[in-house]
């Protein structure tokens, strides 16, 4: 076993496939295959299956790579002391249902960072995805919600891939409008209200549910209906076409550039925010550092942090 192929499988898991992990080692992909395969047998396990649809870490590969990044960390840190080598570069993945709160603290985070090298990645995706990446160690740390309607379903599925839910704090449910709506000045809003506008929602794919919705609550029926894939596209379509969400209520001006407002939806659901890691990983200081941040944020826009 070398640092080099602890370096490659390391790499292979951040790309997600053997192909892209090939061009960024800049070696050819049937070299990064074989030194892969040697890895495994080496060390008499399987680190990746692989299939039609690319590769996933295995059970003992998930472990695995626990080991490998943590001998990495502690070469860099060798290397620092004696050779005056530069630091690691700073990495931290990030998968987020589309909340502007994440991305605020992901902002603060790297403002944090004293490093002259860094490369951080936030994906704002799908519910499943966000798990998958989760389960794959693709990201460190997943942001989703949790509610009475999908907890079951949610929970059973981050059981059976090993990963643990972290609860941040429960918000109440909110509608995202944009401030020339007519219904923009109200102290709360019903479903019912909000029926002759456009329903924006997350669209969630071909595997995509109720249960894996963004929203926490959705209308009966709406004649005007809208999928979205992005954060910035719902935001557009709020203030272009009138249109509303259902979210946590908490707002960003400075990212929203002040055109979003949000209204308090009587409803007695409530939706529980909080952070899933995989559980046989240890935590990067970036991503220590990153729900700090977080914790933080969600504090400051006068939420109470669940202990």
């Amino acid at each position: 076993m070398t640092l080099l192929q602890l370096k490659y499988i390391v790499k292979i898991v951040e790309c997600g496939s053997m192909n892209e992990a090939s061009h960024e080692l800049y070696i050819s992909q049937p070299a990064l295959s074989s030194a892969v395969k040697e890895l495994e047998k080496e060390m008499g396990i399987e680190i990746f299956t692989r299939s039609s649809q690319g590769i996933a870490l295995t059970v003992d590969g998930a472990e695995f790579l626990t080991y490998a990044r943590q001998v990495l960390d502690q070469t860099a840190l060798l290397e620092e002391r004696y050779k005056n080598a530069k630091p690691r570069k700073q990495l931290c993945q990030v998968s987020t249902q589309h909340y502007m709160f994440a991305v605020e603290a992901f902002v603060e985070l790297i403002n944090s960072i004293k490093s002259d090298e860094y490369e951080f990645t936030i994906r704002e995706t799908r519910t499943k995805d966000i798990i998958n990446q989760v389960a794959n160690m693709q990201s460190e740390v997943g942001i989703l919600y949790l509610s009475d309607f999908n907890k079951d379903v949610i929970g059973k599925l981050l059981r059976e891939k090993h990963l643990e839910f972290h609860p941040i704090f429960r918000a109440g449910l909110h509608v995202f409008l944009s401030r020339s709506n007519p219904l923009a000045s109200r102290k709360s809003l019903t479903m019912e209200d909000l029926k002759p506008y456009p329903w924006i929602q997350y669209e969630q794919g071909e595997e995509g549910s109720f249960y894996f919705a963004e929203e926490a609550v959705w209308p009966e029926y709406s004649p005007k209906q809208i999928n979205v894939t992005d954060r910035a596209t719902i935001l557009n379509f709020i203030v272009g076409l009138n249109g509303y969400t259902v979210c946590s209520g908490i707002d960003n001006e400075d990212l929203n550039s002040e055109k979003i407002v949000t209204v308090p939806l009587e409803s007695d659901e409530k939706m529980l925010v909080g952070w899933i890691t995989n559980e046989r990983t240890k935590l990067s200081q970036a991503a220590e550092i990153y729900l700090d941040k977080l914790k933080s944020v969600i504090a400051n826009h006068g939420y109470t942090l669940i202990d």
